[in-house]
């Protein structure tokens, strides 16, 4: 089996959590800093090939009641790049609280959370991924 990535983008940092295997069980992988979003695609293709991807699960930031918000729309932006320029199956998961949860597990492992954006964002998206997981 092939590995999936998950992906929870934001502006400046981009938080990526990889699956095993058997696809049963998302890790946090890494935090991507990104200068624009080409860079970021290269970055993200490198990782497709050296990690043998074939699904990208995408957190989607609905606001509370379930609609759009200027994030969601960027996010879906990238969505359509990475589907434009990867070859790989693009799935989108609601990631409302994400960012939340992964704070509240930093929290329970004792680890500050004020300087660790870069471990929260990986950490929510392991958080999206295993939703995912969970799905199949």
């Amino acid at each position: 089996m092939k590995r999936i990535l998950g992906i929870d983008y934001g502006d400046v940092r981009v938080g990526l959590a990889l699956s095993d295997l058997t696809q049963t069980i998302a890790k946090p992988f890494k935090t991507l800093i990104y200068n624009d979003v080409n860079h970021l695609i290269s970055q993200i293709q490198e990782i497709v090939n050296e990690q043998d991807i074939e699904i990208i699960v995408i957190g989607i930031p609905y606001n509370m009641k379930g609609e759009d918000t200027q994030q969601t729309i960027k996010v879906k932006e990238f969505a359509s790049l990475v589907d434009k320029n990867l070859e790989v199956d693009i799935k989108f998961i609601d990631e409302r609280l994400t960012s939340y949860e992964a704070e509240q597990v930093m929290h329970k492992m004792n680890i500050k959370t004020g300087f660790n954006k870069a471990k929260i964002d990986k950490i929510a998206a392991s958080i999206i991924l295993q939703e995912y997981l969970q799905t199949l």
